[in-house]
């Protein structure tokens, strides 16, 4: 399979109407990939608080729609980031976008770990209470959402649920970009699944973004890995190579603690 991660850069300088319109015309250029992959919050930036209510807009609103159009014309599956998503009966909610490669919404996922120790994100959205995993030709994804990735007992429940490819849409800042890259790789190597962990890069609200999107293989080998700016990451990789590793070192079957946590499909 190939993915690509499109590490959106993110500036306050253009609108979120204008960067819609343009990150649509990068997934329409990913037509060939299997998997696209964009990064959290990319519409306003995920440290943009005082933006998160005024750009907030409904599941079918008009990201929904461009990226489900984008999606369609490029004929990939899209993993289209996260929106602070409008609920009408409820709070915002940070969530991602699944779509088909017939632009139809596959699965939809609110960010359960919210950010911020009492403010920011963890105060001005509600926390998702449900696990994702989506089936694609070759492999089943299981989604989760940059502080979440903090998390190891998320992606265990991933993986009991079915999940051998592990995507990460984030927003996550520089000056912990050491921890970025090792927990992705720890993610991979303690669930023996592939990380697709892709970031934005710029500015939000005065933080510096880490960028660094990186894509990690079932032993923790780095596959690929981006730089700071804006860039497409684009990398090969072999779903089977999941029930290889587990086989040849079946160490998930050694444990002791822990419940499985359902997943939903």
């Amino acid at each position: 399979m190939r993915a690509s991660l499109i590490q959106i850069g993110v500036e306050e300088d253009e609108s979120v109407d204008s960067r819609r319109h343009r990150v649509a015309s990068l997934v329409r250029d990913q037509a060939g990939a299997d998997l696209v992959v964009l990064p959290e919050l990319w519409t306003t930036g995920a440290f943009a608080y005082e933006q998160f209510a005024t750009e907030a807009e409904p599941l079918d609103g008009p990201t929904y729609e461009a990226m489900a159009k984008a999606a369609s014309d490029a004929g990939v599956w899209l993993h289209a980031g996260s929106i602070p998503e409008r609920d009408p009966e409820g709070p915002l909610y940070n969530t991602s976008l699944v779509f088909s490669p017939a632009g139809e919404l596959a699965a939809s996922y609110r960010k359960i770990h919210r950010f911020g120790f009492d403010k920011g994100e963890a105060v001005l959205m509600g926390a998702g209470e449900e696990l994702v995993t989506v089936r694609l030709p070759g492999t089943t994804v299981g989604v989760a959402t940059c502080y979440d990735l903090r998390f190891p007992e998320l992606f265990r429940g991933l993986v009991d649920a079915g999940a051998e490819t592990l995507v990460v849409s984030a927003g996550w800042p520089e000056r912990r970009r050491a921890h970025w890259t090792l927990l992705a790789q720890a993610r991979a190597v303690e669930n023996q699944a592939y990380v697709l962990a892709c970031g934005t890069a710029g500015t939000h609200a005065g933080v510096p973004q880490a960028g660094h999107s990186i894509v990690v293989d079932p032993w923790g080998e780095v596959l690929g890995e981006a730089g700071a700016d804006e860039e497409v990451l684009s990398v090969e990789f072999d779903p089977a190579k999941v029930a290889l590793t587990r086989e040849q070192f079946p160490a998930l079957k050694d444990r002791m603690l822990g419940l499985a946590v359902p997943g939903r499909h």
